[in-house]
């Protein structure tokens, strides 16, 4: 196997974890509508089993991915006279890398640790089911929950939850900001009054669905 086929093939394994994630988004879509429309329980756990299997997937991607590239890096630096069997090296990368699975990695997916706190909001939101105490970020976000912007002081349409700090703001006024100041070399401080959070990361920014679902339902009533 050469190095081309090796970037060949992370290319190909880098498109199947877009596909991951998009069954992932619409695992996620699905289960919402099911506890809006309160269907069985038994359905929306079905999609939590969808959820874990999809990061079960992604975890066994990402290894792969990362044996490829390490075998790559490692070559490359050593640079020996006689190329070594770059599958079998990989291959051995992975299997060390899949010894150490354990389910708590699947717990800490990031897609799956939203698919939770969307489920159990909307569980809130639509069936007033006593639940385990929440995480305070959501907890955060519940209580400081407005439809107002705190950028453009006007009603929300695409709402997006800062996971630092809990606070939400419209994608579009965040993200501009964002670059404003990145064009800057200047850091973000949260735009929610009071907040003291510093370093607004795109990367931090989460869909809130449940706030803009109750945005599209004020807008049909």
């Amino acid at each position: 196997i050469s190095f081309n086929a090796i970037d060949s093939a992370l290319s190909s394994l880098k498109n199947c974890q877009s596909f991951i994630d998009s069954g992932m988004d619409v695992a996620t879509q699905v289960a919402l509508d099911l506890v809006e429309s309160f269907n069985d329980e038994e359905d929306v756990n079905s999609m939590e089993k969808v959820m874990l299997e999809y990061a079960t997937m992604d975890r066994e991607l990402n290894h792969h991915i990362k044996a490829f590239e390490e075998t790559i890096n490692q070559v490359k630096q050593e640079k020996p006279e006689d190329l070594p069997d770059l599958e079998n090296l990989a291959q051995e990368k992975f299997l060390e890398m899949e010894s150490k699975n354990s389910d708590s990695d699947l717990q800490r997916n990031e897609k799956y640790m939203y698919f939770k706190d969307q489920l159990k909001e909307m569980k809130k939101q639509y069936h007033n089911d006593t639940i385990e105490q929440i995480d305070e970020d959501i907890a955060v976000t519940r209580s400081q929950m407005n439809f107002i912007c705190p950028i453009t002081q006007m009603t929300m349409k695409k709402p997006v939850r800062n996971k630092v700090c809990g606070h939400i703001y419209e994608e579009d006024a965040i993200l501009e900001m964002i670059q404003t100041q990145k064009q800057k070399k200047k850091k973000v401080r949260c735009p929610k009054m009071g907040c003291s959070h510093v370093d607004v990361k795109g990367s931090d920014l989460v869909p809130d669905e449940i706030l803009k679902r109750l945005l599209d339902s004020q807008k049909k009533q």
